[in-house]
């Protein structure tokens, strides 16, 4: 999936606001474009996971990246830059890919299980840039901070609407707000404890974990039920 296109003072615009069709030499730029920028997200996320946002320095991204630090500077204004758009980067593809996902099933259940199987496929195949994001929640500020908070609260909005759904589909009576907060409970902190070694892979843990939860999601039904079978 194209690595989405990063907000930096290198972007260029059409003359005079016209807009053309891109040739195939510029498509094969911008993905290479795309790749380098993917490259450079993934070391600047390792170096923050290793040292903290704090600890880390322009010139140690510089270092490990392989470019000048004055090539670095051209292209991001600063470290909080870079940890902008690691943040954005993924939020963003995480909901690309639920997105298409979620266009395979119509089914309520079926498709909660696909929004815990892809957020936990993306967490354990990006262990460095999940450290970073939780750990420098609270790290941008201003405009850039305002944006990534749109981007986790559409997020959020994605996984209530599921919750919504499922609860009006099977006449249930639950808090949604109550069952999306308690599921990214459950599945956001999976990097700090998943051991490849002992440990099942994204798609046998995403069976398990949505059992769990929607089990105890489905129990007053089950209870209902329990009761009318002693009543009959």
């Amino acid at each position: 999936m194209a690595l989405v296109a990063a907000e930096t003072r290198s972007t260029s615009l059409p003359l005079a606001g016209r807009r053309t069709r891109p040739s195939s030499a510029d498509e094969k730029n911008g993905t290479a474009r795309d790749r380098r920028l993917a490259e450079v997200l993934e070391h600047a996320a390792r170096i923050f996971w290793q040292k903290g946002y704090e600890g880390a320095s322009m010139r140690d991204l510089s270092r490990v990246t392989g470019m000048s630090l004055a090539g670095l500077y051209h292209y991001f204004d600063s470290k909080e830059e870079l940890l902008y758009l690691i943040q954005k980067h993924t939020f963003t593809t995480i909901m690309e890919q639920l997105r298409e996902r979620l266009a395979e099933s119509g089914d309520p259940e079926q498709r909660v299980r696909i929004f815990i199987r892809n957020h936990l496929e993306y967490f354990l195949a990006n262990k460095e840039a999940m450290k970073v994001l939780t750990h420098e929640d609270e790290t941008l500020k201003n405009g850039r901070g305002t944006r990534i908070r749109y981007i986790k609260k559409e997020y959020y909005g994605i996984c209530l609407d599921l919750m919504e759904d499922l609860r009006k589909t099977m006449g249930l009576e639950f808090s949604g707000r109550l069952a999306v907060l308690s599921l990214f409970g459950m599945i956001n902190w999976i990097y700090t404890w998943h051991n490849p070694q002992v440990d099942a892979d994204a798609t046998v843990l995403a069976r398990q974990m949505g059992d769990i939860f929607l089990r105890g999601v489905l129990h007053p039904v089950k209870a209902q039920h329990r009761k009318a079978k002693r009543k009959s």
